[in-house]
């Protein structure tokens, strides 16, 4: 079982930058950003950039995978974030991660004076954002067109440290998002059902995890070849609530065939409130029973 943990990207770097120091050192695999322009309720207060912030992660650390968590189409376009990309994965040597999802319908939409769109061309921008990234990140050239994205002899030299290309970690709920991670993905995430039942949530997460089976089994992939990452504070609990809350929660994601679990850096107040006390118990009692690069 590997460990994540995501640090919004809120701190002015002086304060941000012993986070990610920290997530290395307390032995975490890996660590994320959200890459929005905006966040819900934090929308008002204080937010920067998903790929400087992982810039500088990259410098200040060695060891730690990093990622986004999760980018979208609602304001990027696969051509200059290709490029974007393929710096990172250069500027970390080949420890980027990108986690890419459809988006929602909220700050990120709106901002830029659009509407957001109908569920079914999210759905289709979706599809054609992955599958044009695809064929930049491993193409030295490419030419591609569909409704929603284009690229005209597009170069990618010098290509991604990473061979073929940085994996892609592919959120997906629905049937037809599923069929993106299963074809694109190296790996899959689902942040359950929405529910204020914990019970409940974890019922909608096996349900989710079968579904994501029989999406592989449909195209004659094999289950082993895609991790599985949960995002445990999706759940009505968070996760580092205490340090016997999260053994429970990454017990119970191994046994519903997890391989990755990601959770929260507590912050002082509103969503994902906690205290850094509990994380510091959780780096030195839990993570060295399941993490494998955890150090005890």
């Amino acid at each position: 079982m590997r460990i994540g943990i995501t640090i919004l990207p809120e701190d002015r770097w002086w304060a941000a930058e012993p986070k990610w120091r920290a997530a290395e050192e307390f032995g975490f695999d890996h660590a994320w950003t959200y890459d929005h322009l905006g966040w819900r309720t934090l929308v008002d207060g204080p937010w920067f950039g998903a790929v400087p912030t992982l810039t500088a992660a990259a410098t200040v650390t060695t060891r730690i995978r990093l990622g986004t968590f999760v980018a979208s189409p609602n304001f990027r376009h696969p051509v200059p974030f290709a490029r974007e990309l393929m710096t990172l994965d250069d500027i970390s040597d080949g420890r980027l991660t990108l986690g890419v999802g459809a988006g929602g319908a909220g700050y990120d939409t709106l901002v830029l004076g659009g509407q957001p769109p109908a569920p079914k061309d999210r759905t289709a921008r979706f599809g054609e954002f992955v599958e044009l990234l695809d064929l930049l990140l491993t193409r030295e050239r490419t030419t591609w067109r569909g409704e929603h994205f284009a690229a005209v002899d597009a170069r990618s030299a010098p290509g991604c440290v990473q061979r073929p290309r940085i994996p892609f970690v592919v959120a997906a709920n629905g049937p037809k998002a599923m069929d993106v991670a299963a074809r694109y993905g190296t790996g899959w995430v689902t942040t359950g059902v929405e529910t204020e039942d914990h019970e409940e949530w974890w019922r909608g997460v096996a349900r989710l995890a079968g579904r994501f089976d029989e999406t592989l089994a449909s195209i004659e992939r094999e289950r082993s070849t895609v991790d599985r990452y949960l995002m445990l504070d999706s759940a009505p609990v968070f996760s580092l609530s205490s340090a016997e809350a999260f053994r429970d929660a990454v017990s119970r994601s191994r046994e519903l065939g997890f391989t990755d679990v990601v959770t929260h850096w507590p912050r002082a107040d509103g969503v994902y409130a906690g205290r850094e006390s509990v994380l510091e118990q959780v780096a030195a009692e839990v993570l060295p029973e399941f993490s494998l690069t955890a150090r005890g």
